[in-house]
C-alpha cells in the first residue's frame, strides 16, 4: 500500500470537499446544475453540501488514519464514494455533462485504487 499517495488523495479530496461545502457552485457549474442564467438554485446548493461534506470527511479520514487497516478502510470508503458518484452522476446529470463527471469520479477512485495496490517506498526497499 502506498500510504503517501493515499494521503495526498485524501488531502486533495478534503480540500475540495470543504471548498464545495462553502461554495456549491464549484461543483454545480461544471455539472450543469445551474439555471439558464448560470445561477445555482438554493435547493441545489442544499443538496450538494452534504455530498461535499462527505468528501471532506472521507478525505480527512485518509489523511489522519494510521497506516494499515484503518487507512485501507478509509481508502475503500473513498473508492466506493467515487465509483458510486460515477454511476449515479453518469446516469442522472444532463447528458452533455455526464462524460466529464464520470471521468473525474473514476479518475479519483482509480488514484485511491492505485494507492492500495502500489507498494509504498518502504515496501519497495524491502523487496531489494
Amino acid at each position: 500500500m502506498h500510504s503517501r499517495l493515499l494521503r495526498l488523495v485524501g488531502a486533495a479530496t478534503a480540500g475540495y470537499g470543504l471548498a464545495v461545502t462553502a461554495r456549491p457552485a464549484l461543483l454545480a457549474r461544471p455539472s450543469g446544475l445551474v439555471d439558464a442564467a448560470g445561477k445555482v438554485a438554493p435547493d441545489t446548493e442544499t443538496s450538494l453540501r452534504p455530498l461535499a461534506w462527505r468528501d471532506a470527511a472521507s478525505g480527512l479520514a485518509m489523511v489522519l488514519a494510521p497506516d494499515g487497516a484503518a487507512l485501507r478502510l478509509a481508502a475503500l470508503l473513498r473508492i466506493a464514494a467515487d465509483f458510486g458518484d460515477a454511476a449515479l452522476l453518469g446516469s442522472t446529470l444532463p447528458r452533455e455533462r455526464r462524460a466529464l463527471a464520470v471521468a473525474v469520479s473514476v479518475g479519483w477512485g482509480a488514484l485511491s485504487v492505485a494507492g492500495l495496490l502500489l507498494p509504498g517506498p518502504d515496501e519497495q526497499a524491502d523487496r531489494r
